[in-house]
């Protein structure tokens, strides 16, 4: 990876988007490696490298050229991950103990099913979001309404083969999404 010069670092601090552009493509794959190394998970590397860059934007003005750049985004990335984790962590404790206050008022069975239900739900709207519009109408209105293609095909106003086409992109889809994921019976 080349540094970048300081003329380059000096505009982007003051504006100048290009500048910046060229920050990024120089250190997004950067950023993106050390996350991945620190999270072992794909999503969670997105996550912090798009709040490595907001933070880069925000602070930049503050380099003082004292290390090189590389460093400086390094440690901005290493702390982002950390905060992230712990912010995962901080999250995951309050649904814990929130399980574990219902279990205690309404019983183990019935927490379980309940916390199952809403993960469920929120995979599904997670891979429904993943489809382009026409994809996820399509998908909608025949698993979740129970329209044929017929009445997907008038109601959409398009040719009855565009809606078997949809549905069948739309579940290529969301196939690859529960691989991916291992998301078991969903």
């Amino acid at each position: 990876m080349k540094e970048l010069s300081k003329e380059i670092l000096v505009r982007a601090a003051g504006g100048d988007v290009s500048s910046f552009e060229s920050i990024y493509k120089t250190y997004s794959g950067f950023v993106y490696n050390v996350a991945i190394r620190m999270t072992s998970n794909q999503h969670n590397a997105e996550e912090i490298a798009q709040e490595v860059f907001l933070t880069i934007y925000r602070k930049l003005k503050s380099f003082s050229f004292e290390s090189s750049f590389k460093t400086w985004v390094y440690r901005i990335t290493v702390n982002g991950a950390i905060n992230y984790l712990k912010k995962i962590s901080a999250e995951r404790h309050k649904i814990n103990q929130s399980k574990n206050e219902l279990k205690q008022r309404v019983g183990s069975n019935q927490v379980e099913k309940m916390m199952n239900q809403e993960y469920r739900e929120k995979i599904i709207s997670s891979m429904l979001a993943s489809l382009n519009t026409d994809q996820r109408i399509c998908i909608i209105l025949r698993n979740l309404k129970g329209l044929s293609y017929e009445e997907i095909a008038k109601t959409l106003k398009v040719n009855i083969n565009t809606v078997r086409s949809r549905l069948k992109r739309a579940r290529e889809t969301l196939l690859a999404l529960k691989k991916e994921g291992d998301l078991g019976e969903l």
